[in-house]
């Protein structure tokens, strides 16, 4: 209702008068958690929506989306982000949604034009996000701005969130000492900030730390403060605690199966450790634990993509590695041959700070810092090879793209003489990136959008290819042709069925379908196996790589469902009869090829009048759907 203060907040006065503490839910996280959460699909976490709206109500908010999440919904889980918004804006009524932004990256990891990331904000706030969480990755406020006036612009929420490192309470880190955080969030509220945010996305905000700072905030400010933490350190309740009592308005916690290490403090243990005291949330302490319980369970299949972190550990506070680039940062050293070099790789992520004169660490920097810090382990560098042997070493292109000023412009500057050995004779920006990028034509993403969805396109489908361009392309080509995955359960989307075993998957609302796996077949020559099923209880059969054979398979070349040219295999089967070679002419609709599957014969015309140029087809060979059978020229 237009008179629900929450649904739509004029000012953010409101929330001034509350009173109690406000805890945010983010069981739900964004980028700057572990990757386990970032990978949760829509299925489970649809599947409680409604119940948390319930059972979790007096919450200040559910960060439900942005960061991470966008790209691993596309890339990882086959899911589009918009179609997951709107389902748990749906389920969630009542509350606000609020998200990541990651300020001129939006949710991506480079900068993108203006006119992208105002598209984007005016989407996301279409789509039901309430508050705008924003974060310039060198809290450069002149790189924030314009993102922040957006939001403002929508008639939404905007938090402007200033990134914590360091220790204010240590007298020798005196680059980010209190007056610079106060400093920074003075100019934050100017720039028209409703919230102030403290992003203490490593998890370096000691408790005394937090007391010292909440305090400050709330004598220079005049807006609500919004502290959001991470547990690597297990220091996590004692901060919320202090800031509780400091008088922070809301802070982030997650569900208490869902919380501690690289994710937040437990919200479970938050709500029971104010409860009677001054700061009580209000909140019910049963009604929260029926929500953990449920995802004690629902986490079990995601137990391969956990961190590998089992506990706590101070360690963070010397390399200050982020809490969501964690479990990343140790996959890809264990990728790169290096996991027994681990702790040596950690140490090199705070020299490589230490060499860029002490930086803020948060998306897109940090990734930056890591990638450098794997590059020198694997190389075996010192600092002092890196500047004496600069022009001679090929640096990560995240490291010379922070060097070049398109992350923005850090406190200070970089070193000059390290900017001189990665860049050589470039000279770095100074300005905005977005000020020098040239507008996103949004005319010429329509008609592409057409030719990958093959239908009318979305504004949201728009954003989804300004931002992931490749990674969009790949996600419409991957539901052409396996369809709307994100109806699969979990167990059965990562894992698959075993023999026997039969599911009754919901494709859309009265519609149903009953699978039961049936036999696997023989491992084939080339690498194949046959699988046996059944669909709504008739046989079915179909031909399928196994990837863990072990046998080298041939490269199928796909079809480019945006090349009107290209005409691909309409379902897995074998080709069973060619009407054309190569160099024929041939008419709209004319027959092509036919390929036969679960012994139906499937006729492929050709899509325009042209010429042959390409038959890759031959009789009898095995295709998959969206094989590339033959161009027509």
């Amino acid at each position: 209702p237009d008179d629900d203060p929450i649904a739509n907040p004029a000012t953010s006065r409101w929330l001034l008068e509350q009173g109690p503490l406000q805890v945010t839910d983010t069981t739900f996280r964004d980028a700057h958690q572990s990757l386990l959460a970032t990978r949760v699909r829509s299925a489970d976490l649809l599947h409680i929506a409604h119940q948390t709206a319930h059972l979790g109500h007096g919450l200040f908010s559910h960060e439900v989306w942005g960061g991470a999440t966008f790209d691993v919904a596309l890339r990882f889980l086959h899911e589009d982000p918009w179609a997951r918004l709107a389902l748990l804006r749906a389920r969630l009524p009542g509350t606000l949604l609020q998200m990541l932004v990651r300020s001129g990256n939006a949710v991506g990891y480079t900068n993108y034009p203006d006119n992208v990331v105002r598209h984007f904000i005016e989407r996301a706030a279409a789509g039901g996000i309430d508050l705008f969480r924003v974060f310039d990755c060198f809290n450069w406020v002149e790189g924030l701005k314009p993102t922040l006036a957006m939001v403002v612009e929508s008639g939404k929420i905007a938090e402007a969130a200033i990134c914590y490192t360091g220790d204010i309470t240590d007298s020798r880190r005196v680059k980010y000492n209190l007056a610079y955080y106060l400093h920074r969030a003075r100019e934050l509220e100017q720039a028209g900030a409703h919230i102030l945010g403290i992003k203490d996305m490593a998890g370096l905000l000691k408790p005394e730390a937090a007391r010292i700072l909440v305090t400050e905030l709330k004598n220079v400010l005049s807006i609500p403060v919004h502290l959001h933490t991470h547990d690597t350190s297990g220091n996590g309740i004692a901060t919320l605690l202090e800031a509780a009592r400091a008088g922070v308005d809301a802070v982030d916690a997650a569900l208490s199966s869902m919380s501690g290490v690289t994710s937040q403090p437990s919200l479970n243990a938050l709500v029971t450790a104010l409860a009677g005291t001054e700061r009580d949330t209000g909140l019910d302490y049963h009604r929260l634990q029926q929500l953990a319980d449920y995802w004690e369970v629902a986490r079990h299949p995601y137990a391969p993509f956990e961190s590998g972190l089992k506990t706590g550990t101070a360690d963070v506070y010397h390399h200050e590695i982020p809490g969501g680039q964690y479990s990343n940062f140790r996959a890809q050293a264990v990728s790169l041959g290096l996991g027994p070099r681990w702790e040596e790789v950690k140490h090199t992520y705070r020299v490589v700070n230490d060499m860029l004169g002490d930086i803020v660490k948060v998306t897109p920097s940090s990734k930056a810092v890591g990638d450098m810090a794997l590059f020198m382990v694997q190389n075996d560098l010192a600092p002092d090879d890196v500047l004496a042997r600069g022009s001679d070493l090929a640096f990560p292109d995240s490291f010379v793209s922070m060097l070049e000023g398109m992350m923005g412009q850090t406190d200070g500057g970089f070193p000059k003489e390290l900017q001189r050995a990665v860049l050589g004779d470039r000279e770095p920006i100074t300005r905005r990136p977005g000020d020098l990028l040239e507008p996103y034509d949004f005319d010429a993403a329509r008609e592409q959008v057409t030719a990958l969805r093959a239908r009318e396109p979305r504004e949201d489908d728009l954003s989804s290819l300004a931002l992931y361009p490749e990674v969009f392309a790949a996600f419409c080509r991957f539901e052409q042709e396996f369809g709307d995955v994100s109806v699969l359960d979990t167990p059965t989307f990562l894992y698959g069925l075993q023999v026997g075993e039969e599911k009754a998957i919901t494709i859309e609302e009265g519609k149903t379908l009953i699978v039961k796996l049936l036999a696997v077949g023989e491992l084939e020559a080339d690498g194949t196996r046959q699988i046996f099923f059944e669909l709504n209880g008739r046989r079915r059969d179909v031909v399928v790589p196994d990837r863990n054979s072990g046998i080298e398979q041939a490269v199928q070349e796909r079809a480019d469902p945006a090349n009107a040219d290209h005409v691909g295999a309409p379902m897995s089967g074998q080709v069973a009869e060619i009407y054309v070679s190569e160099g024929d002419t041939v008419e709209e609709g004319q027959r092509l090829l036919a390929t036969e599957a679960m012994k139906m014969l499937n006729v492929v015309p050709a899509p325009h009048a042209g010429t042959v140029k390409r038959l890759l087809a031959r009789p009898g060979a095995t295709v998959l759907a969206g094989d590339l059978l033959c161009e027509i020229g």
